[in-house]
């Protein structure tokens, strides 16, 4: 199994968003990054989890757990013209963008701040990516270890 954290303005879609969606499942599209859409197509397997964390806000933060529900497919959104994620050079037999499925599992009691993660001593010496300096993915791998640790700051 293999960890993830995965980025989202809360303007835009937040976890109570996710918890709101018949079957609390839904695609998690408009990735327009190259590391990232490698990453879901070549790393991402379904059952592996996935923290939500709410960025660009007041008090960014990870705000609950996710359960990836399905492989990488084509992200529709490249086809639909109307679309602000449309990409004139994706085609339908050869799509260069894609997405996964999530699910709803729990939100955070509490909320763990970028603030709390960039002061934990573990993370800074694991080099967890989304405090490394200059960090912008919206999505990072998350070790077995530093998700234990993440979630130990939730209490």
């Amino acid at each position: 199994m293999n960890y993830w954290l995965m980025k989202s303005e809360p303007d835009e879609f937040s976890i109570d968003d996710l918890k709101t969606r018949p079957h609390q499942i839904e695609p998690w599209g408009g990735i327009r990054n190259y590391q990232v859409r490698n990453m879901l197509r070549d790393d991402f397997k379904k059952g592996d989890l996935a923290f939500f964390y709410h960025s660009s806000c007041k008090v960014p933060a990870v705000v609950g757990v996710m359960e990836i529900c399905s492989d990488a497919k084509p992200d529709p959104s490249q086809f639909e013209q109307k679309s602000s994620y449309f990409d004139p050079k994706s085609l339908p037999d050869n799509p260069r963008w894609l997405l996964v499925e999530v699910k709803y599992l729990r939100h955070f009691k509490n909320p763990v701040t970028l603030k709390q993660l960039k002061q934990n001593q573990f993370l800074l010496e694991s080099d967890f990516p989304l405090i490394r300096k200059g960090f912008r993915l919206s999505v990072c791998a998350v070790t077995k270890q530093q998700w234990q640790c993440i979630e130990a700051l939730e209490q």
